[in-house]
């Protein structure tokens, strides 16, 4: 997999559409998945802890309002580390640990995906969330995420996907292209009009470069076996989990 963007200026493009959104960003991510995301983020941590029930350590990446993180904290003891590189969603997800009695167990600190500032083998496990489309070289990004999980540890990750079904898919673009920009619009102002006008051509634009089978690829060649794969919401969604290799 290789993207001929740079990785800065996919960075730059991600920092500018969600800087302006984080007082609403849970409420509207409800609405441009379709009303689905939180069960979507509740399959994926599902997946993850099917692999390992009790990760004593667990790095979220795209962390955003630390929604992940808190779950994985409602559902197991672990500790959670959110990175994120947009640092108004982190002030809003600090808020949002603070308000949850959750700041012993929750650190959010800014970082890039594609080069993380942690040791190799530092977490017993790994989640990320709506990633793989906001950075230059997806495959590279996956060793990266791969590199600071030990050996065992289990991976874990949340996407959109377009439905593979053509009624559905043709439900789904009608939806992506026409509704989500007024929902957003109506919902979140300027700001979520432009996000919603901007999703479903860019999911579309991902998996035309990037399809299903390719991405899993990229998990394997990251050092990642074993790869389940779930759809979700008659395509909308995906979750996929899987175990890094032992050394």
């Amino acid at each position: 997999m290789c993207q001929t963007t740079p990785s800065s200026d996919v960075n730059a493009f991600a920092r500018e559409l969600f800087d302006g959104l984080p007082a609403r960003y849970d409420l509207l991510a409800e609405v441009l998945s379709f009303g689905q995301n939180k069960r979507w983020r509740r399959a994926m941590v599902e997946g993850l802890l099917s692999l390992d029930p009790a990760p004593a350590s667990v790095l979220d990446v795209a962390t955003g309002t630390a929604g992940v993180a808190l779950m994985l904290t409602d559902r197991s003891d672990a500790t959670v580390t959110g990175v994120d590189i947009t640092q108004p969603m982190l002030r809003r997800g600090r808020d949002l640990v603070a308000r949850r009695g959750r700041a012993s167990r929750i650190r959010l600190v800014a970082g890039r995906a594609e080069q993380l500032p942690f040791r190799d083998h530092t977490f017993d496990a790994l989640t990320f969330t709506y990633l793989l489309r906001y950075v230059a070289n997806p495959a590279a990004t996956l060793r990266e995420l791969s590199r600071v999980v030990r050996p065992g540890g289990a991976v874990a990750s949340l996407e959109f996907l377009v439905p593979g079904n053509p009624v559905w898919r043709l439900g789904w673009e009608g939806y992506t292209r026409l509704l989500l920009p007024a929902a957003g619009l109506m919902t979140g102002g300027k700001n979520w009009a432009a996000v919603g006008r901007f999703l479903g051509p860019s999911i579309s634009a991902y998996y035309r470069r990037y399809p299903l089978a390719r991405t899993v690829d990229a998990w394997q060649s990251a050092g990642i076996e074993n790869v389940t794969v779930r759809p979700l919401s008659l395509g909308g969604g995906v979750v996929m989990w899987g175990r890094k290799a032992d050394a």
